[in-house]
């Protein structure tokens, strides 16, 4: 398996904030899944928890060099936790058809935050059937 990219985002909680106080339900239902949304709202880190979910979503438009066009929709990149709350990440739609044309076989993520900041990166790895 080998890196074929990577990228990184640095997101504001407070702009997350304002985006959910401002456009409350419609902001959640157009950015983040319904898995996402059930994960992230209501804990008392919530924002927080946006905050690092979106970061991931930019991160992970910046490694497939693509930005949000061309019929991509930020709920093509959903961020998941296995069982033990390691981060994951799950493409679909134009997101998945794009990685697929890089080569990429897994995105691998790290989250970290503050009450102030929340940090991404992603690492796209490729070539696990050996090539």
């Amino acid at each position: 398996m080998s890196i074929i990219n990577h990228g990184i985002d640095l997101v504001e909680c407070g702009r997350i904030e304002q985006m959910l106080s401002k456009h409350d339900e419609r902001f959640l239902d157009r950015v983040f899944t319904a898995a996402e949304q059930a994960y992230c709202v209501g804990p008392k880190l919530q924002i927080e928890r946006l905050s690092g979910r979106f970061a991931v979503k930019e991160a992970v438009l910046k490694l497939l060099g693509t930005g949000l066009r061309d019929g991509l929709s930020w709920t093509d990149i959903e961020t998941k936790n296995d069982p033990a709350g390691k981060p994951l990440v799950a493409l679909s739609g134009q997101c998945a058809v794009i990685a697929k044309e890089l080569g990429i076989d897994r995105i691998s993520v790290s989250i970290t935050h503050t009450k102030d900041l929340a940090v991404a990166s992603v690492i796209a790895l490729g070539g696990e059937d050996g090539n």
